[in-house]
């Protein structure tokens, strides 16, 4: 008696069975060139499946923009970091050496002893006061900075950014040295002569007089910092001790180390060689603020573009559960063909990986691309627009800098691969436990 044709069905047959005896025939390692020959059939998706290819598009676009953006705001926030504090460093000293209990009268032998320190580079006695700055077209606050002229001499930061006139023979004339801001808002250059007004100036029987004293413009220095541009003012030692009534003290002494990031290692040795009783302000507590406020920026930023590469991921979930849905069929046919749940598995993650992977990557080169050109992409916007992108009055740098960190940007790329690969997980799980019966009961 034949059997009915229902005996013969696909509810009759042991896929247990078959899974297990085909595989000892059929076993092929992972990762097999037809698990890859698959997973590159599905991403190029047929013109039925063009939502699936659709939303795959909009996942690599996704990964591509989250991961050069990230390489982008990342070296954007480390070159404003390192600008800011070259800058910072190069005119402000690394520790300032302030009195305690008597002037800074002996600061000659001061500044000698502790430029014999070891990795001391410059020890410089300062004066400092604010006054007024005025010409025949404009007044401004200023920051009036008495030095030597061997210690300006040694400050790359002004000595190699003369734009006019020159620092020889500064401590012999009374000619100051002021910044290109300040210069082009007073309308003066080298040569013309600026009006300084001091709050404190002479006592009379009638009060304190301002000093009101005109100074030959010896020098326009030009750092890159707008505000330092704008503000300061060098006067030889002498002539600023006498135009803010020093009895031959200074205000403090700038000390400039060979390595500012280890300033802990020269606090004690300091303090030794200056011999007197004073206090000790490094660069970190007087830029705290400042420098801690980056900090948290670049940490939010950070946290806040990382959602980018999260949704593109997220997409690529939502696309691979379709195409799971879709190849339904497919994956039984494959079943009962011998292929294993892990092959299935893989042939899934390799299709959801690769647009994680190459997205990655794409998104790795523009974020160089840009990042190497970054100044001439901003001069060619604001040119484009026809408005300043980056106003150095609002940045305190006239340029935008870009530091690639290669520690940041290598986590930012194992960050976008490990999300994209566990988007994949769970539909190539789902794909891999699908059942044959099901699928082909359905499709």
């Amino acid at each position: 008696m034949l059997a009915s044709p229902a005996t013969f069905g696909p509810e009759s047959w042991d896929y247990r069975a078959m899974d297990e005896t085909m595989n000892e025939t059929l076993r092929t390692p992972p990762f097999a060139a037809f698990e890859w020959l698959l997973s590159g059939r599905y991403l190029r998706a047929r013109r039925k499946e063009g939502f699936i290819s659709v939303i795959a598009g909009f996942s690599f676009l996704g990964i591509m923009l989250g991961v050069a953006t990230l390489i982008i705001v990342m070296a954007v926030m480390n070159g404003f970091r390192k600008e800011l504090l070259d800058k910072i460093l190069g005119l402000n000293g690394h520790l300032l050496v302030q009195p305690l209990e008597s002037p800074l009268t002996d600061w000659k032998d001061v500044a000698e002893r502790i430029s014999g320190v070891q990795g001391i580079r410059l020890a410089a006695p300062v004066v400092d006061g604010q006054a007024l700055a005025s010409s025949a077209f404009n007044a401004s606050g200023v920051l009036v900075r008495g030095m030597r002229a061997d210690d300006l001499n040694n400050l790359t930061s002004i000595a190699s950014n003369i734009k006019q006139g020159t620092l020889e023979g500064f401590d012999d004339g009374q000619g100051v040295a002021i910044g290109r801001r300040l210069a082009d808002q007073l309308s003066l250059h080298a040569g013309d002569s600026i009006t300084l007004v001091a709050p404190k100036g002479a006592v009379t029987p009638m009060g304190t007089t301002p000093r009101i004293k005109p100074y030959r413009i010896a020098a326009v220095f030009e750092i890159g910092m707008s505000e330092y541009d704008s503000s300061f003012v060098f006067m030889p030692l002498p002539e600023s001790q006498a135009y803010f009534n020093r009895k031959d003290d200074v205000t403090a002494i700038e000390v400039f180390t060979d390595n500012p990031d280890k300033i802990d290692a020269y606090r004690k040795a300091v303090t030794e060689a200056a011999g007197r009783p004073v206090f000790l302000v490094d660069w970190r507590q007087r830029n705290s603020t400042f420098f801690n406020a980056l900090q948290v920026e670049r940490n939010v930023m950070f946290l806040i573009l990382t959602m980018i590469v999260l949704v593109a991921a997220l997409n690529i979930v939502s696309g691979l559960i379709m195409l799971v849905k879709d190849k339904g069929q497919d994956i039984a046919i494959l079943r009962t063909m011998g292929a294993s749940q892990g092959s299935i598995m893989r042939i899934f993650l390799i299709t959801g990986a690769s647009i994680g992977v190459v997205g990655t990557f794409v998104g790795f080169m523009v974020g160089l691309l840009i990042c190497l050109n970054i100044e001439s992409i901003r001069q060619f916007l604001s040119w484009l627009t026809n408005t300043p992108l980056f106003d150095p009055t609002l940045y305190f740098l006239s340029r935008l800098p870009a530091e690639i960190d290669f520690g940041e940007t290598a986590a930012v790329v194992i960050m976008a691969l490990t999300l994209s690969f566990l988007a994949t997980l769970y539909p190539a799980w789902r794909a891999a436990r699908l059942d044959p019966v099901d699928a082909l009961r359905y499709e």
